[in-house]
This record gives C-alpha cells, structure tokens and sequence, in this order.
C-alpha cells in the first residue's frame, strides 16, 4: 500500500488548539460502514446512537508531564550551556532496569554521554545510549514513581506539536476516568466523555470496562516512508483484566456488540487477540500495525476523533471501515462541515 493514499488537505485553522467547552458540545459524525452512509449531531447525542447491552471498552491511561527543561552540565559540575538555553528531555517511557527511561533529548547533539541534565536541585538524569532512531536512553537516580512524581512537579504536559497554546493545565489533556499514570500522549477520544454523557450511558443500560494502554509518541507520528508496509511501529505497554476479558466473552456470547473508545483500546483488544491467538489476560508489550485488510476479532463498533494525514491511525480507522476512499470522503465531508480536527477536535462514530 502506499502511504500517499491515506493523504488529505485540512486546513490549518480547523486544528483544534483546545477542546470545546463543555466537552460533549463537540460535533459527532456518526458512520454506517455497512451501509456507506454518515450524518451529523453532536457528542451528548451519543446515547441515541448506542444501544442497552452494549459493551462500552475506553482506556484508562492517565497522562503525565512529560516534557522536562533543564541545564547540560559536565561529570565536575560545570554548567555547559547558558540559563537561558536549557534542553529538553521528553520521556517516552520506562525500561526494563531500575531507573532507566528511553526519551528524546532536544536539540540531541548539545547532550553527550558522561553528562548530567539538571531539572531540579533534586531530580537529574544521566544520558546513557544514543539509540539508532533517534532515541535516547537516560538513567535516574530515583525509581519509576519518583520520576513520575517529580516529573509532575517540575515538567511540562506533553502536548501535541500541532497544539499552539502552551498554557494548557494537565487537567485540560486528561480523561475524567483517567486513572492508571503512564501516558505521554493522551488517549483523545475520551475528551467529550463528561460525568453527564457517562451518567446518561449507564442509566441507558450500556456497560462499561477498562483496558490500560500507556500512549507513546509513536501513536501520532505520521507515515514517512513511501510504502506502508515499511514503517516501524514502535510497541506499547498495556494491561487487560481478567475482568474485561469475561464482560467481552459474555458480550459476544449475547451478541452484544463491543464499543472501543479510541484507537489505543482498539489496540490493546485487537493487538493481543492476534499475539496470543484469542483473548486473555495479559500486561506487557504490544506492537501491532492495523492497515487496510486486517480482518478485527473483537471490536464491533469505534468512537475516535478525527487524525493526522497520512498516520497509522487514520490506516486503522480505514481498516476497521474497510474502505479507504469512504473514510477520506467522510473527511472532507468534516472539513466542509468545518468540524474540529486532531487530539482536541470533534469525533466520529463508526458502527
């Protein structure tokens, strides 16, 4: 496949730099991918187009501040690079081994092997390795919850690149049923579910359940190399309870349809379905690439919001429509009907 064929214009005034207020005001474009057909209304709509018995799945993942700015200095304490040039240390996500974090450094070339990067007179790291794609391997004197913890304290939220507005609070990139820290990017499509929408679901008779998926900075990259098959994705760690696993199995059982919110519960569900030939339990690595042809085992139904040009989420959603010029018609469709695009825009149902 080529990635040129997953390409759209949006433009750039229809990138939302903060989510709409309230949250479930946002526009809602609802998809019959069966029947090829879309319409519009808006989020607090949502319960109309659900129905009692269905099995509501979103990730918990919460978000946390990421993107640290502190001063280079050498092994003997000196200062490398003046105040006012600080650099930036954005973790991606913690190793294996005590106090190790892959991150990217910025600019990269200022930080060297056998020097320290200082945030605070209590919270430091040491760069280790320069890996091959660009990455950076850093070591903390702390472990991975004091390094949380002080992030939140001293760092930044890790807003997207795309996002201009730099005074966004956590609170304003964050779920309302965020509750397992992890993520450096947040799982967006949750933004319009305000306590009003998810008392209205439940009173509807929708249940509803947790997967953990903490979201990396590959989730939003967009496609560079000219074939799809070529692009690397990087892995991510999830967590699926044995719990959810029953509430699917029993869905299925009833014919219940299973309603993903997002494309990280996608997958999660779907990414570990395909590792261990059916659906368990499981905490660890996932690393799946959903393109157009993936024949989906779980997810009935997807709540998502509208993505980047060219990403592998806007594959996935193609995919799980299965059909692509369907999908990039529905999206002009969206920039004609001056919807809001990415991380803080407006959503689509697809069923």
């Amino acid at each position: 496949m080529n990635t040129i064929d997953f390409d759209y214009h949006l433009p750039p005034e229809q990138i939302a730099q903060k989510s709409i207020e309230p949250r479930d005001h946002a526009k809602l474009m609802l998809i019959d991918r069966k029947d090829k057909t879309r319409s519009h209304t808006q989020f607090f709509n949502i319960v109309d187009s659900l129905q009692k018995g269905d099995l509501l799945i979103w990730n918990n993942s919460k978000v946390f501040k990421a993107r640290l700015f502190g001063k280079l200095v050498s092994a003997d304490g000196e200062v490398l690079r003046d105040h006012e040039k600080k650099v930036e240390i954005f973790l991606v996500r913690p190793m294996e081994n005590p106090g190790v974090w892959k991150a990217l450094a910025k600019p990269g070339k200022h930080v060297r092997i056998g020097t320290k990067v200082v945030f605070a007179d209590d919270f430091y790291c040491e760069p280790m390795v320069k890996e091959p794609d660009g990455t950076l391997l850093v070591q903390f004197p702390y472990n991975e919850a004091t390094v949380r913890r002080k992030a939140n304290q001293y760092g930044q939220v890790p807003l997207p690149p795309y996002v201009k507005d730099e005074k966004h609070e956590l609170e304003s990139y964050q779920n309302t049923y965020a509750k397992v820290e992890g993520s450096v990017a947040a799982p967006t499509s949750g933004f319009h579910f305000t306590p009003e929408v998810i008392k209205n679901i439940k009173a509807k008779g929708i249940d509803i359940a947790d997967v953990t998926l903490h979201v990396g900075l590959g989730t939003f990259l967009p496609v560079k190399t000219e074939k799809v098959e070529d692009h690397t994705m990087h892995a991510e760690w999830v967590e699926l309870s044995k719990e959810t696993v029953d509430k699917i199995e029993k869905a299925k059982q009833d014919g219940r349809r299973v309603i993903a919110v997002g494309t990280t519960t996608v997958r999660t569900l779907e990414g570990i379905a395909a590792h261990l030939g059916g659906l368990h339990p499981y905490e660890g690595d996932i690393n799946i690439f959903i393109t157009p042809g993936f024949q989906f085992q779980v997810v009935d139904a997807l709540i998502t919001n509208f993505h980047l040009p060219k990403s592998t989420l806007l594959m996935l959603v193609s995919a799980f429509v299965g059909d692509t010029p369907f999908v990039l018609q529905s999206y002009k469709d969206a920039v004609e009907n001056n919807y809001r695009f990415y991380s803080f825009g407006d959503a689509m149902f697809i069923s």
